[in-house]
């Protein structure tokens, strides 16, 4: 079996497309041609190595083994290719926890120069954005943790930024920031009526709110019909979403100010759900807060029910010009 690997709550499973191909996945032979044609293989590779054996399925465990499925490398030495799959097939552009579990992967595997910055280029299939999505990684050790800080890069803002569109996206502009009112939020809770379009890599929606108390609870979250709603909204338009107000899709993230330059959020991600954490969610909630006037720039803390996720953000001339998130990874035994 593929090893696992925990970032803050978010578990992936790593292998090589070679080891794919020994369980009779037919996965092509460069990272390009896997995202293009992730239709004929993927479901495959998530029945095998993410879904639960035939009534092995714990009774208070998520609907799959782990959050997705990193497949790579493609080469033996940086920069390198990498596949993040989601349970539902589909392919992310990034991902913050996954990408810090792959590089915790390629230094157990002694690929990685030791101490050394490499390459991540993610290769995926979305129409909105670049394929390749190259991320810097640095090895790093932060208040005595050793993991990696992640390039992120520039955040983009507004509905543009993340393909949003129809009569259900509003502009507003809230304390000199441009902020958005996505009426099928709006019309869950009360609450949940100014939200923060972010690209950083990938889509997000970062819904911001009074208080801790305005926050959706991680168990309610898996509920129905909480959940049915919001994966209709997530996804992006097909079998389980509805393309709206995205029709690709946009990751979804609650905010909410505990003390200065730290934040209580929540996620639900498009393409799998409730998830404990994510990297690019936290890199996007920062950005958001920063906009918002939430935050200042430099090390901000986003807490999340599976951990805490450090982001760094770089301001010049009164710009957000670089967002840095640190991780870390262990091995599940």
């Amino acid at each position: 079996m593929a090893p696992s690997y925990d970032a803050r709550g978010n578990i992936y499973a790593v292998i090589s497309p070679q080891a794919l191909r020994a369980l009779g996945v037919n996965v092509p032979e460069t990272a390009a041609d896997a995202a293009l044609a992730r239709r004929s293989w993927a479901p495959h590779a998530i029945a095998a190595l993410c879904d639960w054996p035939p009534g092995k399925r714990p009774a208070d465990s998520k609907a799959h083994r782990s959050d997705g499925l990193l497949v790579g490398p493609f080469q033996h030495a940086a920069p390198f290719d990498v596949l993040i799959l989601n349970t539902d097939g589909t392919l992310a552009e990034r991902s913050g926890n996954g990408l810090t579990i792959f590089s915790q992967s390629l230094a157990d595997s002694g690929l990685t120069p030791g101490g050394q910055g490499f390459l991540l280029n993610v290769h995926h299939d979305h129409e909105d954005s670049a394929s390749p999505s190259p991320t810097g990684v640095v090895p790093a050790v932060l208040d005595g943790v050793a993991g990696f800080w992640l390039d992120i890069g520039t955040p983009g803002f507004g509905a543009v930024a993340v393909g949003a569109k129809g009569p259900g996206v509003g502009d507003a502009v809230i304390n000199d920031a441009p902020v958005n009112r996505v009426e099928r939020l709006a019309r869950l809770h009360p609450d949940w009526r100014t939200s923060v379009f972010v690209r950083v890599g990938n889509p997000h929606c970062v819904t911001m709110v009074a208080d801790a108390t305005a926050l959706p609870g991680f168990a309610a979250l898996h509920d129905a019909p909480l959940n049915e709603a919001l994966t209709r909204i997530a996804f992006a338009a097909g079998e389980l979403g509805e393309g709206d107000p995205c029709p690709a899709g946009i990751n979804l993230q609650w905010a909410a100010r505990l003390a200065p330059n730290r934040i209580m959020a929540r996620v639900f991600e498009r393409g799998e759900g409730p998830t404990a954490s994510s990297g690019t969610s936290a890199s996007a909630v920062a950005s958001a807060a920063w906009l918002s006037g939430w935050v200042d720039a430099g090390m901000v803390q986003v807490v999340m029910p599976g951990g805490t996720a450090p982001v760094r953000l770089v301001e010049e001339d009164g710009q957000l010009r670089q967002v840095q998130l640190f991780g870390q990874a262990h091995l599940q035994h």
